[in-house]
C-alpha cells in the first residue's frame, strides 16, 4: 500500500476585509432602526428589542477581530446586510470554482506539479453554490485535469474528511495525486442581523495536493501518518436551506435557512469530543501527546481552541503550539485548520509531528497526524 503525503498547499484570500468596528457600526444602525420602527410593539411586549453589539463583546466571545469577505459594501449597508454579487451566466466560471482555481494553482506550484499530474479533484466544503453539476468537475475542466472529480460536505470537517478520501485514493492506486479544495464563501449563509452570530464567519479557499510519497517532488512534504473520522448527529448547528424549500413557500427567507447554532451547547459538547479524538488518533498512530509539536485546530472560536489544547496537553499551549488565524480570518469553516497549517508549518524541522483537527456541525470531527519529511 502506497504512503500518502501532502506535497503542496494553497490559499486564496479575498481582497476585502471587514473590521469589528465596521461590522458593529452597521449592525447597531440596523438594530436602532428596528427598535424605532417597532417601538410600540416593544412597549406592549409583543416584540423584543434588539440588543446592540460591540467590539468588546465580539472579541470576548470569539477572539475574532476582522474577517475577509468576497464583497463588503452590501454587508455594511444596514438596509441590505448581504453581499452584492451578481449571478454569472452558465458559460462563465462560477464564483466558487474561480477561488478554487486560484488556490489550486498555488498548491500545484508548491508541490512542483502541473494539472496533468492530478487524477482526482475533490471539492469539500460547507455550502455549494449549486446542486449540480459538481463544483469539482467544473474546477477539473477549468484546470484541464483528466480523471474525475466530485463534491462532498461534512460542514466544518469537510477538509479533514476530504484528506482521508484523498489518502484512500492514493493508497489504493486509484489516483496518483489528488487535489483537495475547500472553497468557503461562508458570508453567504451568515445571518448578519443576528447579534449572537453576525461576526462569526469569513471567506477563503484552501487547496492541498496529496500524492504518493515515492513520486512527490515538493520541498514542503508531509507524511500522512494517521487519519481518524467521527460523526454523531446533533441539531445544535444547523442550516435548513435546500431545494425542498420551494415546497413550503412560507418558509423561504426565514432565519433557519441561514446558519444557526446553540453556541453554549456546542462548546460544552464539542470541546471534550475533539480533545478525546485528538488523543485517540495520536495513540492509534503509536505516538504519545508529548511527541506532537503542533496542533492546527479548526478556527471557530478562540476559547474553544484554548480549552481543547489544554485538555489534550494537560496545560496551556505554548505560543505557536496551536496557531491562531481566526483573529484576522474569522471562522472559515473547513478551510480554517488548513489555513493555519498553510501559514504555520514551513518553520518545522524534518521529523517533527503535527495534528490537523477539524470539528463542526454533524457533529463531525476529523484528525490527521502528519510528520515533516
Amino acid at each position: 500500500m502506497k504512503q500518502a503525503v501532502i506535497s503542496g498547499t494553497g490559499l486564496f484570500t479575498p481582497a476585502q476585509s471587514i473590521s469589528n468596528e465596521e461590522l458593529v457600526e452597521c449592525f447597531n444602525a440596523y438594530a436602532e432602526q428596528f427598535n424605532a420602527d417597532h417601538a410600540a410593539a416593544i412597549a406592549d411586549g409583543s416584540a423584543t428589542a434588539l440588543e446592540l453589539s460591540s467590539v468588546a463583546f465580539i472579541e470576548k466571545a470569539s477572539g475574532i477581530k476582522s474577517r475577509y469577505v468576497m464583497e463588503k459594501t452590501g454587508i455594511l449597508d444596514p438596509q441590505r446586510m448581504v453581499s452584492r454579487i451578481p449571478e454569472r451566466a452558465d458559460e462563465e466560471l462560477s464564483l466558487q470554482a474561480e477561488i478554487c482555481v486560484a488556490a489550486a494553482r498555488q498548491a500545484l506550484d508548491r508541490a512542483g506539479r502541473v494539472p496533468a499530474d492530478i487524477d482526482m479533484v475533490l471539492v469539500a466544503c460547507s455550502n455549494m453554490q449549486r446542486g449540480y453539476p459538481a463544483m469539482a468537475v467544473e474546477v477539473q475542466g477549468a484546470l484541464g485535469i483528466e480523471g474525475y472529480g466530485f463534491d462532498m460536505n461534512v460542514a466544518c470537517s469537510s477538509a479533514t474528511f476530504g484528506i482521508q478520501q484523498a489518502v484512500a485514493a492514493v493508497q489504493s492506486g486509484q489516483a496518483r495525486a489528488v487535489l483537495v479544495l475547500n472553497p468557503e464563501i461562508t458570508s453567504g449563509h451568515l445571518n448578519w442581523r443576528d447579534r449572537d452570530s453576525h461576526f462569526i464567519f469569513g471567506d477563503a479557499c484552501t487547496a492541498m495536493v496529496i500524492e504518493a510519497a515515492d513520486t512527490a517532488k515538493g520541498s514542503h512534504r508531509w507524511e500522512i501518518v494517521a487519519t481518524k473520522l467521527k460523526t454523531s448527529f446533533s441539531n445544535n448547528i444547523r442550516n435548513n436551506f435546500g431545494f425542498l424549500n420551494r415546497f413550503d413557500e412560507a418558509g423561504i427567507g426565514q432565519p433557519d435557512k441561514l446558519f444557526r447554532q446553540q453556541g453554549r451547547k456546542v462548546f460544552k459538547d464539542v470541546c471534550p469530543m475533539a480533545a478525546e479524538m485528538i488523543k485517540t488518533t495520536i495513540a492509534g498512530a503509536g505516538l504519545e501527546v508529548p511527541q506532537v509539536n503542533r496542533y492546527w485546530l479548526h478556527q471557530a472560536n478562540l476559547n474553544m481552541n484554548l480549552l481543547i489544547s489544554r485538555m489534550v496537553l494537560g496545560r496551556d499551549a505554548e505560543p505557536g503550539e496551536a496557531p491562531v488565524i481566526l483573529d484576522t480570518y474569522a471562522n472559515t469553516s473547513s478551510a480554517g485548520s488548513v489555513i493555519a497549517f498553510h501559514k504555520h508549518s514551513d518553520d518545522m524541522a524534518p521529523g517533527q509531528l503535527g495534528v490537523i483537527c477539524s470539528f463542526g456541525a454533524g457533529y463531525s470531527i476529523g484528525c490527521v497526524v502528519v510528520r515533516r519529511i
